[in-house]
């Protein structure tokens, strides 16, 4: 037995013989990772919760000027508009944002990344990546891209039905 999954399986063949356990030999052992990852996240995010890096990296993948409006920060984070104000409220206290007037849209606004906000994000996604890179270091390069492209396969679908 390599794993956990495995022995729990094993257990599950024992007593049900007549069921395909597949489904539970990959499924589990996503969400056996997923847990993995979310504490790794949670402890490369330090103060930032896990929804401020989201609002922050969103900021820092759209470029100079690392500005979005709050409508698109709720796109990119499915969030409500209720939901995405108190995380602007939050970020914006502890200086990681800014807000102002949108130029071109006298009821929008803008959201900016601060040069502190920058830092944090920065600093918290070259964390992660290093955690992420344990979580695979048994597996070769080929193996990572053979598995990054499976798992889009699997995830694709998911993907589709947000849109």
């Amino acid at each position: 037995m390599r794993d956990e999954v495995d022995r729990l399986v094993s257990a599950w063949k024992r007593e049900r013989p007549d069921l395909d356990f597949s489904p539970l030999e990959v499924l589990s052992r996503i969400t056996r990772i997923a847990r993995h990852l979310d504490i790794a996240r949670r402890n490369a995010f330090g103060d930032l919760d896990t929804w401020g890096f989201d609002v922050l990296a969103s900021l820092r993948r759209s470029g100079e000027p690392y500005q979005l409006s709050p409508g698109q920060l709720m796109q990119e984070t499915l969030v409500t508009s209720g939901t995405m104000t108190n995380r602007l409220d939050r970020l914006e206290e502890l200086e990681l944002i800014t807000r102002r007037a949108d130029p071109n849209d006298g009821r929008g606004s803008l959201v900016t990344l601060t040069k502190s906000g920058m830092r944090a994000v920065d600093s918290a996604m070259e964390d992660l990546l290093q955690r992420e890179r344990e979580f695979l270091i048994s597996l070769t390069k080929a193996e990572r891209t053979q598995l990054a492209t499976m798992l889009s396969e699997l995830a694709g679908p998911f993907d589709s039905e947000g849109q």
